[in-house]
């Protein structure tokens, strides 16, 4: 008997209350490419990504692949295009304390809708709702396309009128994003006249702050002398650190630099040896400057 039947009633006639979503701190970890889905979920302004599903835990006749986007035209937590085609919208908000229920809801209520509909609100997550990592192939990879502007709403239709005039407004809206080559879930951005480059780590909170204190300590954590390490923020449950860069600076300048200090840090995160006082002034340095996003 399933979750549905057996809360129908007590003994009492009564229905019993469905309990709250629970707070998840690192809602995508188990998912394939836990840093690109943070940053899918916060940084990304227009971004697609294929999301292969779990057959044997979706309705019969579902897609073998939905997409993920950034976000859908007038916010819409998802969509199911006239040919059968899934999208859900990794940054249309989270009604609970964990966003990866919220979009296996929207990914449940698009499958479930008629193919034209776009979900226009969502059922609040609860604590039976499935999360994504139960609705997903775990070996698949995770790649995402980060675009310059949200033309993949269309579908490579053209469109006129009203329609193409809210999709140029969109377009002109996007910070313009890169990633950069050879690190992953590393993001060039222009905003307004100031560049940056956001790494999201892969490694929890902790292991990422002292791995962080440890290269500030030695000097070790900006880029180079010009491209310094503004600080981290906190997203998703993983920290991700900010460097400015020049202005007019290309993505691929700083192809190199992020390398080398990924491998510095990839050495101090494995580190197990006790912060030195120094290390330790450095990590109190960087928590007084973490913002939260979400």
């Amino acid at each position: 008997m399933g979750k549905a039947s057996r809360r129908k009633k007590d003994t009492q006639g009564r229905t019993p209350k469905v309990a709250p979503a629970p707070y998840v701190a690192r809602p995508f970890e188990g998912l394939p490419g836990e840093p690109d889905w943070v940053a899918a979920y916060e940084i990304l302004p227009a971004a697609t990504a294929t999301l292969t599903l779990r057959a044997d835990a979706v309705p019969e006749g579902s897609p073998e692949t939905v997409t993920l986007a950034s976000v859908l035209p007038m916010a819409w937590p998802a969509l199911r295009r006239q040919g059968g085609e899934v999208l859900i919208a990794s940054q249309s908000g989270s009604s609970s304390g964990d966003p990866s229920r919220d979009l296996a809801q929207a990914l449940l209520t698009a499958l479930a809708a008629e193919p034209g509909a776009p979900i226009q609100q969502l059922p609040r997550s609860t604590a039976e709702t499935p999360r994504l990592q139960e609705l997903i192939e775990a070996d698949a990879p995770f790649e995402i396309t980060v675009h310059e502007g949200f033309d993949f709403w269309v579908d490579g239709q053209e469109v006129t009128g009203e329609a193409a005039a809210s999709l140029e407004r969109a377009n002109e809206s996007v910070v313009p994003t890169v990633a950069i080559a050879g690190t992953p879930s590393t993001y060039w951005c222009r905003i307004g006249d100031r560049t940056y480059i956001r790494h999201v780590l892969a490694d929890d909170e902790d292991t990422a702050t002292a791995a962080l204190a440890r290269l500030q300590a030695k000097g070790e954590a900006n880029l180079d002398e010009e491209r310094r390490l503004l600080g981290a923020f906190r997203a998703g449950g993983l920290l991700v650190p900010v460097w400015e860069v020049a202005p007019d600076s290309d993505p691929s300048e700083h192809e190199s630099a992020v390398a080398d200090f990924a491998a510095r840090y990839a050495t101090a995160a494995a580190s197990t040896d006790e912060l030195t006082a120094e290390e330790r002034r450095a990590r109190s340095g960087l928590l007084s400057r973490q913002v939260t996003l979400r």
